[in-house]
């Protein structure tokens, strides 16, 4: 059975993460690229994790986005038009939070961001119309 609180919760965090993230690249200036693309992908993974939820599976605590959506993968084979973006964003999760990594891009940033949008998008519309 679903635990619905739970769910709400993780979908919740995700959603913030994002919002985040387009707030850090919008409405900023200078744009604040490394930490938006870090917000991009706490927000996936975090939606991720949400999904594994509502499909009332035992997540692993990693933050690997690959193997995060491979298992979504095994509920729904439409996870694996999203491997490629998951590969892209998971080095965010600490490239972007110390100073000794490249500095990120505008266009790559703008990247991470829209990738993290499509894959929200995607989970929250299974999430919502099942």
């Amino acid at each position: 059975m679903k635990d619905m609180e739970w769910l709400r919760r993780w979908h919740e965090r995700a959603r913030n993460d994002l919002l985040v993230a387009q707030r850090l690249f919008n409405d900023f200036s200078p744009k604040q690229l490394e930490i938006c693309c870090y917000q991009c992908q706490q927000s996936v993974e975090k939606v991720l994790k949400a999904y594994l939820v509502f499909k009332d599976y035992d997540f692993p605590f990693v933050h690997d986005l690959r193997s995060l959506c491979l298992l979504c993968a095994d509920f729904d084979k439409q996870f694996n038009d999203y491997l490629e973006d998951c590969v892209r964003l998971t080095p965010y999760a600490t490239q972007a939070r110390y100073p000794d990594n490249d500095e990120i891009e505008e266009n790559e940033a703008e990247s991470a961001l829209r990738r993290a949008e499509r894959i929200f998008a995607f989970v929250e519309f299974l999430i919502n119309c099942c």
